[in-house]
């Protein structure tokens, strides 16, 4: 099995968080957004990951690529990483690591987590990933014939088409066809709006006669924006509800309460504070006489009289003073 996982976008609506740092590296609940969508891809996939391919932007820098070559490691797989130059659509972003596409192939947007109960049966043509949502007006959407195959990719449907919006996670059983596929698209300069799309590829493959099955995972979770990141953070922790974050992370806890669930980081230094729930606290972070409740802060960071909810602190980040709902970046320093 192959993972193919586009990374290149730079992440304007998550401003200034990525301003430096990667949006799929941005923590949730303690690990990388990518690293979680890696591990659970792994899970529902069921067999054995080869490579995993990460396309980035030509300025992410060597930590970043030493680290995303780590989580491959992590799933016991290679890692690779390609790089897209210019932004010029999906199809192009994915044939950007055209030699790691080949046999059983998983293509993963990486700004989306998802929660599912299935193992995806790898002997589809190709599977879709989709989740029922309330206003499928701003995604793409899949219809399906009465026997529960896909018979129709519409992108944002002003009238009700469906109600199945696909996540951004795709299953190809011969990742060689889909190769084929794409380079006929960028060889002919067939393009939307100045861009190659994958759903041209996937209208192209299914007119031949390839049959597309919807794989309906039970949660999507979002990391498009500050609001959608601090939700999914809530909602991931929710997840593991039971498991431990704390035990093993030297934590000097002096007179505060940690509410669960919460993450906790390395050496985190906790005093006369509440935190939680739904708290994720970054390593080395310090906090004082403070609630802190809802939010993700990331490590080296600290926190000093003030009562935070709904936020997102980035790396270094220091805040004194107030009840504050807040979206600062990485070194950041905020006193009110």
């Amino acid at each position: 099995m192959q993972i193919i996982i586009p990374m290149a976008g730079k992440g304007k609506r998550m401003r200034p968080h990525t301003l430096t740092t990667a949006k799929p590296l941005i923590p949730v609940a303690g690990k990388p957004i990518v690293q979680r969508l890696v591990e659970d891809i792994t899970k529902v996939c069921g067999q054995k990951v080869n490579e995993i391919a990460f396309i980035i932007g030509p300025d992410f820098g060597a930590e970043v690529e030493q680290n995303l070559i780590k989580v491959a490691e992590s799933q016991g797989a290679k890692g690779s990483i390609y790089y897209q130059d210019v932004a010029l659509g999906t199809a192009h972003a994915i044939m950007c690591a055209k030699d790691a596409i080949k046999g059983k192939t998983v293509v993963a947007f990486a700004d989306t987590l998802f929660k599912a109960d299935f193992v995806m049966d790898t002997e589809q043509e190709g599977v879709i990933w989709v989740q029922k949502i309330d206003d499928p007006s701003q995604f793409g959407v899949v219809k399906l014939d009465s026997n529960g195959a896909i018979t129709d990719f519409v992108e944002k449907p002003q009238t009700f088409i469906s109600d199945l919006a696909i996540i951004g996670i795709y299953y190809f059983k011969d990742g060689d066809y889909l190769k084929s596929e794409l380079q006929y698209l960028l060889d002919n300069k067939i393009t939307e709006k100045g861009e190659y799309q994958l759903t041209n590829a996937l209208e192209n493959m299914k007119s031949k006669g390839t049959k597309f099955m919807p794989g309906q995972v039970t949660e999507w979770l979002d990391c498009g924006n500050k609001n959608a990141t601090v939700y999914t953070n809530q909602r991931v922790l929710e997840f593991d509800k039971g498991k431990t974050h704390l035990k093993e992370n030297n934590i000097k806890n002096n007179n505060s309460i940690i509410i669960e669930p919460c993450y906790i980081g390395e050496n985190v230094e906790l005093t006369n504070s509440i935190i939680g729930p739904h708290a994720s606290i970054g390593g080395n972070s310090k906090v004082k006489n403070s609630i802190v409740q809802n939010s993700i802060v990331q490590k080296e960071s600290k926190i000093n009289n003030a009562n935070i909810s709904n936020s997102m602190l980035g790396i270094g980040a220091e805040v004194t003073g107030k009840a504050l709902d807040l979206s600062i970046s990485d070194y950041t320093q905020l006193f009110v």
